[in-house]
């Protein structure tokens, strides 16, 4: 096993230690979003589309120094996608796959990773986001902690269950009572497919993702045309074609003492596979390149795929789901899309985050979903809240704390309480109390923040469930204990919900009237003289018939 094996090994260990360390209580001894800080689409895409420097993505330009000096060795020995592709293409391996391209065909592919690179900042120069479509490090996280990470949960949990007979025989007590969290996902089988087809292009040529469309490669793969370390190939060469034939990106082609830098990711498989050990990686300044002109594409064809994505932007910007600005009238946001608490201003949101869903990963109540296209085509993949599926628990603010862009911004407990992402209501035609005239506290009962009152009045003969804005922080807790089927009779809708850029929370809530005050023992009791001592009885909430 060579050094890089075992360093791609090591780091998709840690990519995915940091992933499984995504959770809530957050505990990691290093940042769970250290892998997407290191890609350098992400920091400099985000830069661009959100217009300001954010500080937890620079290591994304140490990366880029480093490549200046080492090439792409980012994409040979660290980045866990490429590690990924590697894996899969021993799986899928086809023999002779790479030479199922013509020459001809390599170079006109190796300039579509250019293009989609300079789609992507044109897009950006206009505050469109597409970073989360082409950045290796958002797509692999989503693809382990939205996709594998729930599937070997679930497996873990048929495994217990079917082990159990044995578990409680061998007095295994920990396995016996063992009930992993089965994490369910929105959009899976689009991103399932979207990786299958990713995997299975090794038909065409090994690491096709990496050689010809990964765009983070191609800002390396520019920068690295001159690295400081490079392959030599000495006189004991015997041009037996073994180095060609074998290098995984195609970055030796024809002459063997020359390379292709861009390309190179320095695996030093020629080296390996050299009979004659005439190949060897060292400091040096005599260049034995290619002309880059053969593998990067024109001036103009780099202006036109920049303005084809400032185009897209546009295109954009100007669709119905579009939102200029959260305090300008005129905006459509969809009544279920609740971003979360800590979320910074919509347009702000969108250009920031690139979809890893991390933060969904990391949510304990499985209730940050991915989007699919309530917000737009360019609000696809971004996280929001589904109440339905689980409530913002009040001690948990991990999702601010796991994203890398500061889409969600980091805030202490306190802080995240008061980042109110909507306000319940209640739908009386649904309710048991209101239509059925059932005594009915479940929404009263699990409110956190005491925003339920129970009132009498005269249609009724049982008290009926009112909310009090300035208390609700819609945490969703009501809408997702409501025992009403088919659709909650209580919901939480993005109304009054309160998203800062900046500031405090608390500060700003309590200017404008909100009285937040957590109660997360629920331990509520309604008053007593709200309810008949003739009653049905001491029946659970929700079945008092």
């Amino acid at each position: 096993m060579n050094f890089r094996v075992i360093s791609q090994g090591i780091c998709l260990i840690f990519f995915l230690y940091l992933l499984f360390q995504a959770a809530f209580p957050l505990s990691s001894f290093f940042p769970a979003d250290t892998f997407l800080r290191l890609d350098p689409l992400i920091s400099l895409g985000t830069m661009i589309s959100s217009r300001a420097w954010i500080w937890s993505l620079f290591p994304g330009f140490i990366i880029l120094g480093l490549t200046l000096i080492l090439g792409r060795f980012f994409c040979g020995y660290v980045c866990p996608m490429g590690t990924t592709i590697d894996l899969s293409d021993r799986l899928f391996k086809i023999r002779s796959g790479s030479k199922r391209l013509k020459n001809e065909q390599r170079a006109s592919l190796l300039k579509l990773k250019f293009y989609v690179l300079f789609f992507i900042l044109g897009a950006g120069i206009l505050s469109i986001s597409w970073v989360f479509s082409a950045a290796p490090l958002s797509l692999i996280t989503r693809l382990y902690g939205l996709i594998i990470y729930p599937v070997l949960i679930f497996v873990t949990d048929i495994f217990l269950d079917l082990t159990m007979p044995f578990s409680m025989m061998l007095g295994l007590d920990f396995l016996t009572y063992a009930e992993p969290q089965v994490l369910r996902f929105a959009t899976q089988w689009f991103i399932a497919a979207f990786f299958g087809s990713v995997m299975l292009l090794v038909y065409f040529s090994p690491r096709f993702w990496c050689r010809y469309l990964c765009p983070s490669g191609a800002m390396m793969a520019l920068l690295g045309r001159k690295p400081l370390i490079r392959r030599h190939v000495s006189s004991e060469c015997t041009h037996c074609g073994m180095c060609e034939k074998k290098c995984p990106m195609n970055a030796i082609q024809n002459d063997p003492f020359q390379t292709v830098y861009q390309e190179c990711i320095v695996c030093q498989t020629c080296v390996r596979v050299c009979p004659e050990q005439a190949v060897n990686f060292k400091p040096g300044w005599k260049s034995d390149i290619i002309a880059d002109r053969d593998f990067i594409p024109s001036r103009r064809r780099v202006i036109a795929a920049a303005a084809v994505g400032a185009g897209s932007a546009i295109i954009a910007h100007t669709g119905i789901a579009a939102v200029k600005n959260d305090l300008v009238p005129g905006n459509i946001m969809p009544h279920s899309l609740i971003r979360p608490p800590g979320a910074v201003l919509e347009r702000d949101f969108q250009s920031r985050c690139v979809r890893c869903g991390l933060c969904m990963k990391a949510c304990p109540t499985n209730t940050l979903q991915p989007v699919w296209l309530e917000a737009g085509l360019d609000g696809i993949f971004s996280p929001k809240m589904l109440p339905r599926r689980g409530p913002c628990e009040v001690m948990c603010n991990v999702c601010g704390h796991v994203c890398p862009t500061g889409a969600i911004r980091a805030l202490s407990l306190e802080e995240k309480m008061w980042a109110r992402v909507g306000t319940s209501y209640v739908i009386p035609y649904k309710c048991l109390a209101w239509e059925w005239d059932r005594e009915c506290l479940v929404c009263y009962e699990v409110c956190p923040y005491a925003a339920i009152e129970l009132k009498r009045v005269d249609s009724r003969s049982v008290p009926v469930p009112y909310v009090l804005p300035n208390k609700c922080s819609g945490c969703g807790a009501c809408e997702y204990h409501c025992p009403v089927q088919a659709g909650s009779a209580i919901i939480v809708e993005p109304m009054e919900a309160l998203r800062m850029n900046t500031g405090s929370y608390i500060e700003t809530g309590r200017a404008i009237g909100m009285d937040l005050e957590a109660d997360p023992d629920r331990q509520r009791r309604p008053p007593d003289y709200l309810f008949d001592p003739q009653g049905p009885g001491d029946l659970p909430p929700g079945f008092s018939f």
